[in-house]
């Protein structure tokens, strides 16, 4: 199965992962799904990642994080997509829901979050929120 989307396709598995419950989800490896989740366990949304290697490119098994039964996820939004690309400049990066929420954004200096992209003070593509 091809896929034109592959972070699309990520945040979909995440999402009904939440929603059903789940302890885990399995989802393609790229290095960039790498870097996205990466972000996401900083932040507090997963627990953990892991690479689980076979013979083609591979799957991350991701941990999802609950409090109780309640999910540390609550939304997640694909911003820029391939057929609309979204850019903000280092003043313009978006608040996701006034701060308690984290924009991923793909930078010339690789993947950050809103924060961390404000803080060095570079702009770049919004790939996606999550709350």
């Amino acid at each position: 199965m091809s896929l034109n989307d592959s972070i699309s396709n990520m945040l979909t598995i995440v999402r009904n992962g939440v929603r059903g419950q789940k302890e885990t989800v399995d989802v393609p490896a790229s290095k960039l799904i790498g870097k996205i989740l990466d972000v996401f366990k900083n932040d507090g949304y997963i627990e953990d990642f892991r690479l689980m290697k076979d013979s083609a490119q591979g799957t991350y098994k991701i941990y999802l994080k609950y409090e109780g039964k309640k999910p540390a996820i609550t939304g997640l939004r694909r911003v820029s997509r391939p057929g609309l690309r979204i850019y903000a400049k280092n003043n313009e990066i978006p608040r996701v829901l006034n701060g308690l929420g984290t924009a991923i954004l793909s930078t010339s200096k690789g993947i950050f979050s809103d924060r961390e992209a404000r803080k060095i003070k570079t702009g770049g593509e919004v790939l996606c929120y999550i709350w």
